[in-house]
């Protein structure tokens, strides 16, 4: 999944922008991304935020009565 997650980055947003995003070195996001990287929740969550706010993306959530 974090290989999927690096090549939709550079389809879309480059590591450099992103960077900029979350205030990340490019770098660190590069071998967060790697097969060996070990993202925290935070950061996975802050990739998401940037691309979503990049490709313009809204996301609708709906609770199924109980």
């Amino acid at each position: 999944a974090k290989l999927i997650l690096r090549d939709l980055v550079n389809a879309t947003v480059g590591f450099e922008v992103l960077s900029e995003e979350i205030h990340k070195p490019a770098k660190s996001l590069h071998r967060m991304l790697s097969r060996s990287g070990n993202p925290t929740m935070s950061n996975i969550s802050a990739v998401f935020a940037a691309i979503k706010h990049a490709l313009k993306v809204e996301v609708h959530t709906r609770i199924v009565g109980a």
